[in-house]
């Protein structure tokens, strides 16, 4: 199913996203301003995880755009995140897609390294990450959205 949202890219304007299924070339578009573009964040307006974790991106620079839904699962369904993938919000963020509770550091790293991928993944609602307080009880794993592979570990933490 094709993609036909279109994100704001800071210093360029409306872009069109390209359909998930398309091969994924990182363009200057998508990595134009270095990671710090607005994020737009999709999420149950009843989740207070999500309103944490907006908060938390904007004290690590980014500037975020709450949608509040009450239908996540065509959003999730829109940027085919795969549903073993799924956390409680999706982002989008120049061109990529971020799920879940996704730590800043990881985001910025997807972005420095202009990773030909569709996007970055923490799966659940993990105690200890950003929005989830508490002691995380164990190492995570962030997963890589790729659309030709199955999904590949990007980071742990």
């Amino acid at each position: 199913m094709p993609c036909t949202a279109v994100a704001m890219v800071a210093g360029i304007g409306p872009v069109d996203l390209p359909p998930a299924s398309a091969p994924r070339t990182i363009t200057a578009i998508a990595v134009s301003a270095g990671g710090n573009g607005p994020v737009k964040l999709y999420k149950n307006p009843n989740c207070y995880c999500c309103d944490l974790y907006a908060r938390y991106l904007e004290e690590s620079g980014l500037k975020v755009e709450m949608v509040d839904t009450t239908d996540m699962a065509s959003i999730k369904q829109k940027y085919s995140v795969p549903e073993k993938l799924e956390g409680c919000h999706t982002a989008v963020v120049e061109g990529y897609v971020v799920e879940g509770l996704v730590p800043a550091q990881f985001v910025q790293k997807m972005f420095k390294e202009h990773l030909a991928i569709r996007g970055i993944a923490l799966p659940g609602m993990p105690v200890g990450t950003p929005g989830m307080p508490g002691a995380k009880p164990s190492p995570l794993d962030v997963y890589t959205l790729d659309s030709s592979s199955p999904p590949k570990v990007f980071a742990s933490f």
